[in-house]
């Protein structure tokens, strides 16, 4: 049997992650989280307790068993992958690390792996407190891919939507729009890349298991993009309001997808290892649909 680590996986994504590890007749599930949120997993898999960020808790927690996948969902800095160095040396046949498109710098054109090279950039400690999310995530791959002596795959997902996103990115679009209430894009025409929820977990599973040859940086996302301006659009069509839009809007009002410049992702090195994405242009729409009656119903 497979002993199949997951740290983070009682909600949104590693959650769907952990479903689809429970389908394996070979694998055997254990989630590592701080024990704070109830999940539906019953006694199908093993918990874990341990704060991500307290080394020797962690080191307690998992103890001296050899793991065949570790998914991190929860990294975010450098010393949390030092961390994470030192505790599976020689426990970790395969470390899967989420990662995010925030690595990159927006540009105009689709962006590769080979935009952001982890494995000569200068490495530096911190935590979340020292430096920013982008260059948490950066220190993260660079510290394990240079560091580590186990495999490591970091993928870079863009933002990740559904309904069951407790971030409720998408969600703050629609009740704008429902509530007549301004929404600040500075750049109506920037592209940018999305994945659903599902799609991410399956992707993650994927890798686990077919994708096992892939390793370092590996971008996922649905097909396709849509401009900032775009995603307004098909809410404006599907609520049938109209949206007020402006460049500049208060604080609260700002659009969680408000870039200034285009920031989407190329996908061959995935498809090329054999993984086929969703189109975005068919399932956007219809999560929109989803979301909109949710919230209508909610009113």
């Amino acid at each position: 049997m497979k002993k199949v680590l997951v740290l983070g996986g009682t909600r949104f994504f590693g959650k769907r992650l952990v479903e689809l590890l429970l389908q394996d007749q070979d694998s055997e599930v254990t989630i590592l989280t701080r024990g704070l949120t109830e999940d539906s997993f019953g006694e199908r898999v093993t918990r874990l307790a341990a704060d991500r960020t307290d080394e020797a808790a962690l080191e307690q927690a998992v103890g001296d068993t050899v793991w065949d996948i570790v998914y991190d969902n929860i990294c975010y800095t450098p010393d949390e992958a030092a961390a994470a160095v030192r505790i599976w040396a020689g426990r970790a046949k395969r470390y899967i690390l989420t990662s995010s498109l925030s690595m990159y710098d927006p540009q105009p054109e689709a962006l590769a792996e080979t935009d952001f090279d982890p494995w000569h950039y200068p490495l530096k400690s911190g935590g979340k407190t020292d430096i920013s999310y982008q260059e948490g995530k950066r220190q993260a791959e660079a510290v394990l891919l240079q560091t580590a002596d186990f495999p490591v795959a970091a993928v870079r997902f863009p933002i990740v939507l559904g309904t069951d996103d407790y971030t409720r990115r998408l969600h703050f679009h629609i009740e704008h729009v429902l509530a007549g209430r301004p929404v600040g894009i500075p750049n109506p025409q920037a592209e940018i890349s999305f994945i659903r929820s599902d799609e991410a977990a399956d992707f993650l599973h994927w890798l686990g298991r077919e994708g096992s040859a892939v390793t370092g940086p590996v971008n996922a996302c649905s097909d396709g993009t849509l401009t900032i301006g775009g995603v307004i659009s098909i809410i404006e069509q599907i609520t049938r309001r109209t949206a007020i839009v402006q460049r500049e809007a208060a604080e609260t009002d700002q659009s969680p997808f408000g870039i200034g410049a285009s920031w989407f992702m190329d996908t061959a090195k995935a498809r090329s290892a054999g993984f086929s994405f969703l189109s975005l242009s068919e399932w956007f729409p219809e999560l929109v649909s989803s979301l909109t009656h949710s919230l209508r119903q909610d009113q």
